[in-house]
């Protein structure tokens, strides 16, 4: 397979990072197919992605036709069988937990075409232990988009020791056609090249502040002045979802079963509270007053 030969694209997960990876592939004039369980989740995810498209049409980053020509080329579903019946391409971003990221391969082996490569948009677990449940692990790859999608212009694709080097290039391919800069990782390992440098980051801010050195904002605004970073390793936190963190430390841990790899107290209270930042209008900080 060649990337000419991919002409229909599924994206299966709503989410934050779903619903602009299908418009991505959408805008780079791919028929694409959003799915998800439910019908809200659809709704609420074209509504943002028309707000999305009326901004880069008013600042001149597109046209009226091709923002009409993007909505034309991307239709949403609740049925997983009919968003990857003819898919070439097939990119899971569901919720960071493995037992679900394999339910869902299991299925997309059933459902989708032979052909089809199926990628799992997963921010830390590899892609052999998705592969594992089809009979394709030669076309099994991570594709990591980092959020938000339609403004980072990064996405880090990883092969397993089964995936083949068409598989591998054909996504490379793709990443160019949406106007992406693919980077691709011959091998696997846990959270691959920038998420591990980030987790270094914010497992060491969390020490700081869990052990009484300074107050989290301290720490980010140390982080921004002193080291340049654009935002601060707590901010960060909010703006990816706190529960995304704690769910990939949870997995690492599971792996490791090294009480260094334990997702932090505080971040664990967080997800318990419901508090997973920008999301849900309160994290590290509180959104619902405009006050950040």
């Amino acid at each position: 397979m060649t990337n000419k030969t991919i002409h229909k694209v599924a994206v299966i997960g709503s989410g934050s990072m779903g619903h602009q990876i299908a418009m991505l592939s959408a805008l780079g004039g791919f028929e694409t197919n959003l799915q998800d369980i439910q019908e809200s989740a659809l709704d609420k995810a074209r509504e943002q992605l028309e707000g999305h498209m009326e901004k880069w049409v008013s600042k001149d980053k597109i046209t009226e036709e091709k923002k009409a020509a993007a909505f034309a080329s991307l239709q949403t579903t609740t049925s997983l069988e009919a968003a990857v019946k003819d898919a070439d391409l097939v990119i899971e971003a569901v919720v960071e937990k493995l037992d679900i990221k394999r339910e869902v391969f299991s299925e997309l082996e059933k459902l989708a075409p032979q052909k089809a490569i199926l990628a799992t948009n997963s921010a830390t677990i590899v892609n052999s232990k998705l592969a594992e449940v089809t009979t394709r692990p030669d076309k099994v790859l991570n594709m990591h988009f980092f959020f938000p999608p339609l403004v980072m212009d990064c996405v880090e694709v990883v092969k397993s020791d089964q995936t083949s080097d068409e598989t591998a290039q054909t996504a490379m391919n793709f990443c160019e056609q949406i106007g992406r800069t693919g980077v691709l990782l011959e091998k696997e390992i846990y959270g691959f090249i920038a998420n591990r440098l980030l987790f270094a980051i914010s497992k060491e801010a969390l020490y700081l502040y869990e052990e009484g050195y300074a107050d989290f904002e301290a720490i980010d605004l140390i982080t921004k002045k002193a080291l340049k970073h654009p935002i601060g390793p707590f901010e960060l936190m909010d703006l990816s979802g706190i529960d995304v963190g704690y769910y990939g430390n949870l997995q690492l841990y599971q792996e490791t079963g090294d009480p260094k790899d334990k997702p932090a107290t505080s971040v664990e209270e967080k997800v318990k509270a419901g508090n997973l930042g920008r999301k849900t209008g309160r994290g590290w900080y509180d959104y619902t007053k405009g006050e950040k």
